[in-house]
């Protein structure tokens, strides 16, 4: 449960971000008469992503018959998962700082186009993280089926995510994104190890890989799997106390340099970019500059790709990160709040 709540909150609150940006953006340019087509893209963003999750479940247990086919089913959905929450923490960490830029230079093109053209920018940047959830989370819980608890823990983590954004819109929060995206990433990384071994036990027992049987360690009488301890390493991070060769290899081939690469200090560029000419007006630059500082605090992935290390306090200042588009974007002369 803590593994898919962990979910619902991760890519729960990086949509409730993105929805963030494009309401602030109408709303500050005096386009509010739009926003009913925003709420319709999300809307249908949404009921397309519970689609899709129902029909990865129903294809597993009503059209594949032979249980055969059902474990090769869900191998490739579990590798599909692994694949997707990679992509997205690493895509995170490059693009965080410009993609509240580019969000609202589409929904400025879009407002040119039409209703339509935006109601389609709304449902484009939800829609990556509803497909991404629904697979990630019936890969997460193969190992409680026919129970809830998952599905309620993505549920609750997925409000929470929303009140989290509600209160970082209305400047009621302030937390360090930074850190919280970073933690998040770090654990999400251990959750599709998990995933992956998932994926590599249902292989072997669709005969596809070998080795079912070959057991790499068994520490059951240390790691006793009825302990409320081996359930929760279970259930979070795959860790069972017997597990087969091609599985461990599997978890520890994955976790290890993906957490090296998504923890090791970001390079700066500034450090060997050779200093820009100087400037004849320097307000000409500022105002640039104010607004992307917004786009990382609003983005909430930008500050942990400068520090991706949780302690790296020396971004702790710069990173207030909890302020939203309302409140970061407005110029300095009109102090308003959206």
């Amino acid at each position: 449960m803590f593994a898919t709540y962990l979910i619902g909150l991760r890519e729960g609150l990086e949509a409730t971000l993105v929805v963030s940006i494009l309401v602030a953006f109408l709303v500050k340019s005096q386009r509010r008469d739009r926003l009913p087509q925003v709420w319709a893209g999300v809307g249908l963003a949404v009921a397309l992503s519970v689609l899709f999750g129902w029909l990865i479940e129903y294809t597993s247990t009503t059209l594949l018959a032979r249980s055969e086919d059902r474990e090769l089913f869900e191998a490739v959905t579990s590798v599909a998962a692994v694949v997707f929450v990679t992509w997205m923490i690493f895509w995170m960490r490059r693009a965080a700082r410009s993609i509240a830029g580019e969000l609202r230079g589409k929904l400025s093109e879009a407002l040119a186009v039409g209703s339509l053209a935006v109601a389609g920018m709304a449902f484009l940047a939800v829609i990556r993280e509803g497909l991404e959830t629904a697979l990630i989370f019936y890969s997460a819980a193969q190992g409680a089926a026919g129970d809830t608890g998952p599905l309620l823990a993505l549920i609750g983590g997925i409000a929470t995510a929303v009140v989290i954004g509600g209160l970082l819109y209305a400047s009621a929060l302030r937390i360090n994104l930074s850190r919280f995206f970073t933690w998040t990433g770090a654990l999400l990384i251990l959750v599709a190890a998990g995933i992956l071994k998932y994926g590599v036990h249902d292989f072997q027992e669709a005969g596809v890989l070998p080795g079912l049987n070959n057991l790499a360690f068994d520490i059951t009488t240390v790691l006793d799997p009825s302990t409320w301890y081996a359930a929760l390493l279970a259930g979070m991070f795959n860790i069972t106390a017997a597990p087969t060769v091609l599985e461990t290899i599997a978890w520890v081939a994955y976790a290890v340099p993906v957490l090296v690469l998504f923890l090791r200090p970001a390079r700066r560029a500034t450090a060997t970019a050779p200093r820009p000419a100087p400037q004849t007006s320097t307000d000409s630059d500022a105002a640039p500059q104010a607004s992307t500082g917004s786009d990382a605090a609003l983005t909430a992935g930008a500050r942990s790709e400068a520090a991706p290390r949780a302690g790296a306090d020396s971004e702790a200042a710069p990173a207030t990160g909890t302020r939203t588009e309302a409140d970061t974007d407005e110029p300095a002369s009109a102090p308003h709040r959206a």
